[in-house]
C-alpha cells in the first residue's frame, strides 16, 4: 500500500507530463528485461546524457527501480563497471483529488473475506475485526492521531470543542453506494488507530454530516 503523501504522489505523476520523459518510461515498461542508459538512448534516438537524465528522474520519483549488473558476463579485474539498469517499479502510484484510498478499503475487504472463509466467521464480523486490526497497525506506526488521519486522507480539522471533524472520506464512492458497510469500516478503522496509538483522549463515533466523513472524533 502506498503511504506517500499526496504531494509526493502528485509530483511523481507530474514527472510523466514531459513528452520525452514519458517516452522513456513507456520504453522501459514495454521491455521484459531492465534497460541500460545506452539502450534507451539508442532506441529512442536521443543522447545518452538525455536518456540518463530522464531515467534517473523517473527513478527518483519512484516510478522506476534501479539495479546494477555487468552486461558482458565477465567478472573480476578488467571486466568493467556494472551497468546501471532500470525497470518499472513494482508498486503503483495513484493520485485523486480529493485524496481517496480505495486500495486500503480493498485490502481490508479482501482480508475480511479470507478471514470469513477460513474461520467460518460471518463476513460482517470479520470486516469489523480486520478494520480494527488494520487501524491498530496504522496507529502503532504513527506519531499522533492527527498525523495518522492526515496520512490516510481523512483531512482532520478542529471542531472548536476539542474534537476533530474529518473533512474527507477516503472511500467516498464506495460509501455512496454501500453506506452502512463503508461507514462501519471507517468507524472501526479509526477506533483501531486510536487504540494503536494508546490514545485515550479521543473517541470515534458515527456522526455523519454533509461534505465530510461519517465519523467524528470527540474528546473521550
Amino acid at each position: 500500500m502506498d503511504e506517500r503523501a499526496l504531494a509526493d504522489r502528485v509530483s511523481a505523476v507530474t514527472a510523466l507530463g514531459d513528452p520525452a520523459r514519458r517516452a522513456v518510461y513507456d520504453l522501459v515498461c514495454r521491455r521484459d528485461e531492465p534497460i541500460s542508459r545506452d539502450q534507451a538512448a539508442s532506441t529512442l534516438g536521443v543522447t545518452r546524457r538525455s536518456a540518463a537524465f530522464h531515467l534517473d528522474r523517473l527513478a527518483e520519483q519512484g516510478l522506476l527501480a534501479v539495479e546494477f549488473r555487468r552486461l558482458t558476463g565477465r567478472t573480476g579485474p578488467g571486466s568493467g563497471r556494472p551497468a546501471k539498469l532500470y525497470r518499472r517499479a513494482r508498486d503503483e502510484i495513484s493520485v485523486s483529488v480529493p485524496d481517496r484510498r480505495y486500495d486500503l478499503a480493498g485490502e481490508v475487504m479482501a482480508a475480511a473475506i479470507e478471514r470469513s472463509i477460513s474461520a467460518g466467521e460471518p463476513v460482517g464480523d470479520a470486516l469489523v475485526g480486520v478494520a480494527a486490526d488494520t487501524g491498530r497497525a496504522i496507529g502503532a506506526g504513527a506519531t499522533d492521531l492527527r498525523q495518522a488521519l492526515e496520512t490516510h486522507g481523512f483531512e482532520p480539522r478542529d471542531d472548536g470543542r476539542g474534537g476533530l471533524l474529518l473533512g474527507n472520506c477516503p472511500f467516498h464512492r464506495l460509501a455512496v453506494r454501500h453506506t452502512h458497510i463503508v461507514c462501519g469500516l471507517n468507524l472501526e478503522l479509526i477506533r483501531g488507530i486510536t487504540a494503536g496509538l494508546d490514545d485515550t483522549d479521543h473517541a470515534a463515533v458515527l456522526d455523519p454530516g454533509p461534505g465530510r466523513c461519517c465519523v467524528k472524533v470527540h474528546p473521550a
